[in-house]
């Protein structure tokens, strides 16, 4: 296939087409892939962090006081915090780091701030630096001077207190508190992610290059075949029209240049020229019928057949030919009708080509027999010789155009190499098949079966 240009070239687009619209699907698919586990893992996140700042806030309120010094208050819901203008303590006890709930302190820190924005307490494991005042944003994403990025969540507290007079809870912002925590983590998984996506992206291109390629060809191999057939039919049909119009130019010629002396002379000429011009018309007419089988629907409605009367018409046609060659042409038919839906004309055609090949390669005295039987609601028509046969080398062949076992022979009797494949495009065209078995100087038998047989119906005697 590839030492034809054209078909090396269509290949190679079809390939390439693949490969975009495949790349294409691929990196989208990719990207949306990547696109949704980036956010999915963005809100885990930020709702991990919310529900910590809500845990904070229900367990700081109830011990928030309205008013008055906060520096006890904070040292004691507060040990591993520091507070603002004091020493840290870097190493908290056990029962201090878990007492906000949060383990993992070297992910996430706290900052405390009073109602008017200033700072309170903050971890001491926070970024710096870090502005002394508060920015009220809800939500923010930052970098800090060594480049490591941090989210931070800001939300209200409040100080609820119960009051003995009036028996009732009162509620009044006391402050905010942040949650914030590194994002190396999550930039590492983005990280690892660009990078699957970056190296196998091009490598699943590739592959998907290769099927391209690979499928490209199983795509064309049809193609391929059919154009190797159609340069073959080509071949053969210019090879079989040269010999007629040779000789129906050269029979011309001669009657131009030398006008024949006799009438007897001039009338095996025009003989000569009717016989050639009669071959060419054949020949092209099965061309033709070939073509118009290969188009034609193969859901055309048929009409019922019956085997019977074409079997009997085509064996009265022939016993003429039969008889002047010398060979005993017999049929096998039951007494029952058997109808198949057909074309008749294309059916009769059919048998007629297996029959006339039969007698044409069958010596004097031998034996032609047509039967017809019904096996499974399948019409089988078999045509059996004495002839030649044909070597088994050859019987894959036979059902080709213009293929000829014995080409001299053949020329002969005027055929055109077509009857047999005209054979097989029928009962193709009939849901059907044809095959041979045959063995050389033993004869040969030609096997039709026909599927969809009507139910037999009584012959009217």
């Amino acid at each position: 296939m590839n030492s034809y240009p054209l078909f090396r070239h269509s290949r190679i687009r079809l390939a390439l087409w693949y490969t975009l619209v495949m790349g294409g699907i691929l990196g989208l698919s990719g990207f949306g892939v990547y696109r949704s586990l980036i956010q999915s893992n963005w809100t885990a996140m930020e709702r991990e962090m919310e529900s910590i700042a809500g845990t904070l806030h229900d367990s700081l309120e109830p011990r928030l006081p309205q008013s008055g010094d906060l520096t006890g208050i904070l040292q004691q819901i507060f040990p591993d915090l520091c507070r603002q203008g004091q020493p840290c303590n870097h190493h908290p006890t056990l029962i201090q780091r878990h007492t906000l709930g949060i383990s993992d302190r070297s992910t996430y820190y706290i900052r405390v701030f009073n109602y008017r924005g200033e700072l309170l307490a903050f971890s001491p494991n926070h970024p710096l630096p870090l502005p002394q005042t508060l920015n009220p944003t809800t939500w923010q994403t930052f970098r800090s001077a060594r480049g490591t990025r941090y989210h931070q969540f800001t939300t209200i507290l409040h100080s609820g207190k119960l009051n003995s007079q009036t028996a009732v809870q009162s509620s009044s912002s006391w402050g905010y508190i942040q949650i914030g925590r590194t994002l190396a983590s999550f930039d590492a998984e983005v990280n690892r992610m660009r990078l699957i996506l970056g190296l196998g992206f091009p490598l699943a291109l590739m592959l998907v290059g290769c099927a391209g390629w690979w499928l490209s060809g199983l795509a064309m191999q049809p193609i391929y075949h059919s154009y190797q057939q159609q340069q073959q039919f080509t071949a053969n049909a210019a090879h079989e029209l040269r010999s007629p119009l040779a000789t129906l130019l050269a029979t011309i010629e001669a009657i131009v240049r030398v006008p024949p002396s006799t009438p007897q002379q001039m009338q095996t000429m025009l003989q000569t020229l009717e016989r050639q011009g009669r071959r060419l018309s054949h020949l092209i007419a099965d061309l033709l019928f070939l073509s118009t089988l290969e188009h034609q629907s193969s859901h055309h409605v048929f009409e019922p057949c019956c085997l019977n009367d074409l079997i009997h018409d085509l064996t009265e046609e022939y016993a003429e030919l039969a008889t002047l060659a010398h060979i005993n042409l017999m049929q096998e038919v039951p007494a029952e009708e058997i109808y198949v839906f057909g074309h008749e004309s294309q059916l009769y055609r059919l048998v007629s080509n297996l029959i006339a090949n039969a007698i044409q390669y069958t010596s004097q005295a031998g034996d032609v027999v047509v039967r017809l039987m019904v096996r499974d609601r399948t019409a089988w028509i078999t045509v059996q010789d004495t002839g030649i046969g044909i070597d088994s080398a050859e019987q894959t062949q036979i059902f080709e155009r213009f293929y000829r076992v014995d080409s001299d022979r053949s020329r002969q009797t005027g055929g055109t190499g077509l009857g047999l494949a005209m054979a097989e495009a029928i009962a193709y065209h009939h849901h059907g098949s044809i095959q041979v078995k045959s063995e050389l100087g033993q004869g040969s038998c030609f096997i039709l079966e026909l599927p969809g047989v009507i139910k037999p119906k009584t012959r009217l005697t």
